[in-house]
């Protein structure tokens, strides 16, 4: 076996998912809806159009700049504020400006996130507004007790550790009892690292998958709502 590549823990059951967690961390897009449902294609879209009409260039080139400093800091905006002085409120308000008209309610995950025991909050690298519109066309609003968004982190995104500190710190969680779920694996790095356990929902796309095969991952699965309504039921 390769050393270097992290094991899953396969002895943490879903019976201690259920009985020893405490808190329920939730990644936003593409986490707790289907990427199939493409809103942040639309996110993605309106980034392109933005630094189009910022530095005058083409779409190509645009985007193309979107993705380096995508990768090079995390997120698009923090690659803009840093080089080119953009005011975050206005690029949040801009990119966020999506339709989520053909997002459907799921009354499945609803009953699972009630009958999960603990808190659940939201971390995600998008805004709050954005969140709330989200979870609300979802139907699941009312079953989270905090979101901790982009904002909040002054603006650093996930996976920066001290983010993660951060978060760790606001709302007194013991990171040994918490679950990290996500659908990028670099994002899962730092709760790994701080004692989570972590779930992969998985993503195929190459930011998605940044980071497999040296960072911890619990649990693989292919969607949330149907490993959460298992987990909530016990009949993993």
């Amino acid at each position: 076996m390769d050393m270097k590549t992290p094991q899953l823990r396969t002895n943490f059951s879903t019976k201690c998912l259920r009985d020893c967690i405490d808190v329920w961390i939730f990644d936003l897009d593409n986490t707790l809806y289907a990427h199939q449902h493409e809103l942040f294609s639309q996110v993605e879209k309106n980034m392109t159009r933005f630094i189009e009409r910022l530095l005058n260039l083409c779409r190509d080139d645009a985007y193309a700049l979107q993705k380096n400093y995508f990768k090079r800091f995390g997120t698009t905006m923090r690659g803009l504020m840093d080089h080119h002085d953009v005011d975050p409120a206005d690029f949040l308000d801009f990119v966020h400006d999506i339709d989520v008209s053909g997002l459907p309610e799921d009354p499945q995950l609803a009953a699972a996130l009630s009958q999960l025991p603990g808190r659940k909050i939201i971390f995600t690298n998008a805004s709050s507004d954005h969140a709330d519109h989200v979870v609300e066309k979802l139907g699941i609003a009312g079953h989270f007790d905090e979101t901790f968004d982009i904002i909040d982190a002054n603006y650093r995104p996930k996976p920066e550790p001290d983010v993660y500190q951060q978060l760790i710190k606001q709302f007194s969680i013991d990171p040994n009892r918490a679950v990290m779920v996500e659908d990028m694996v670099r994002n899962l790095a730092p709760a790994a690292d701080l004692g989570m356990t972590t779930v992969w929902v998985e993503n195929n796309t190459p930011w998605g998958r940044q980071g497999l095969g040296e960072t911890r991952l619990d649990h693989r699965i292919a969607g949330l709502t149907p490993w959460l309504s298992q987990v909530a039921a016990g009949m993993l």
